[in-house]
């Protein structure tokens, strides 16, 4: 999904900028304007006016100390990204931000006159930029949405913004789905092109592919520098459960992330002990039984318990993932598409957004023990539902 324009087709820059300010005095004011707002700016007025924040002048701005922001950039995937988004997106007369999933301002670029106005309305590495803290922004409102967000002049709840535009995009890691931060792109609001919006969604995507890129990289090397020691049936793979390489099985892209000395259930292996290595984790059998045994405990607190001989773990989950798993149990072999396990979990297929991103979460925790496409338990997976 795309930035939405803010500009309208055919009409003019000067005139749509300012009939948006006369719309944010009416707006504001309790009058009627002649320009309404869009759904979109309408929720997020609301939302800044339940919180009690001022439309005229600034909110109080809350930073991290720069140590802190450096802390963050260091932790950030994005960090392998930002030289590649400095030459896709043109900085001379705009600036370039990018925060974390918190909306937090890690990275910043743009030419000197730019930084300095931006400056004036506390728009600097560290500052929190959500719409709790400065009402309706395109960083904020695209982390409250959930979706890339474009905002022109009195689009903005805060009279100061009302000089410049803003066009955001949420970024994700390609691997999991995980919200990592927001690329944005601001100027002065007369500056506007329609352009805009779609440069910030190919920044979006190079940043997805660069990181996917830098993930494989990884792997390979991992395989490179490990696949001496493998002896099948067993996996190489990363920190996240990434697989780098199989010997004697076909496990698919992922398991549950390797932990030490945590037995790990792996279809087609049964249960595993991890071992750690330089950059990675072999793991193979722990006995000699291939099926993984499943228990899921259904009560106030769900838990589910892995067995395996004398081996297994326990495992607590929340009643979504609990609800994921029995309704996958209860699908069979044939398992469940997106769409119908969003009618089944919310009544619609609606949900595809939220449904991937649990099952991804499950995923994370539990690995080839949930298959995708269509989501279903693994083969040689057997799981006990008690109520």
């Amino acid at each position: 999904m795309g930035v939405h324009s803010s500009l309208p087709p055919g009409a003019s820059l000067p005139v749509h900028a300012r009939d948006l300010v006369r719309m944010h005095e009416a707006v504001i004011g309790g009058g009627r304007p002649r320009v309404r707002p869009r759904p979109l700016v309408s929720r997020s007025w609301t939302r800044a006016l339940s919180l009690g924040l001022a439309a005229d002048g600034l909110n109080r701005r809350d930073s991290v100390p720069l140590d802190e922001v450096a802390r963050r950039r260091r932790a950030s995937p994005l960090r392998h990204v930002i030289d590649e988004l400095g030459q896709v997106l043109d900085t001379a007369n705009t600036l370039l931000v990018v925060t974390d999933a918190e909306g937090v301002i890690l990275w910043r670029e743009g030419s000197p006159r730019i930084r300095r106005q931006a400056d004036t309305l506390g728009f600097a590495e560290g500052a929190d930029w959500r719409e709790a803290r400065v009402g309706t922004n395109a960083i904020g409102t695209a982390l409250a949405e959930a979706a890339p967000v474009e905002l022109l002049a009195g689009e903005h709840f805060e009279q100061n913004q009302h000089p410049w535009y803003c066009t955001a995009s949420p970024v994700h890691d390609p691997r999991t789905g995980e919200l990592l931060g927001v690329i944005d792109v601001s100027g002065p609001a007369l500056t506007l092109h329609p352009a805009i919006g779609a440069l910030v969604e190919t920044g979006r995507r190079l940043a997805e592919s660069e990181l996917w890129r830098h993930h494989q990289q990884r792997l390979d090397r991992l395989r490179r520098t490990a696949e001496p020691v493998l002896a099948g049936p067993a996996l190489l793979v990363d920190d996240d459960g990434w697989v780098a390489h199989a010997v004697g099985i076909a496990p698919g892209e992922r398991i549950a992330a390797p932990a030490e000395g945590q037995v790990l259930a792996v279809p087609g292996l049964g249960a595993c002990l991890p071992e750690r290595l330089a950059d990675g984790w072999l793991v193979r059998p722990a006995d000699t039984e291939r099926r993984v045994w499943l228990d899921l405990d259904l009560g106030a607190a769900p838990m589910l318990r892995m067995r395996s001989g004398d081996t297994g773990w326990c495992r607590p989950l929340t009643p979504r993932h609990a609800e994921i798993l029995g309704l996958l149990r209860a699908a069979g072999p044939a398992g469940l598409s997106a769409e119908a396990l969003s009618r089944a979990l919310y009544g619609d297929a609606e949900h595809l957004v939220t449904v991937r991103a649990e099952v991804s979460r499950l995923r994370r925790l539990l690995g080839a023990i949930v298959d995708t496409r269509p989501y279903r338990l693994a083969a040689g997976v057997g799981l006990t539902v008690h109520r």
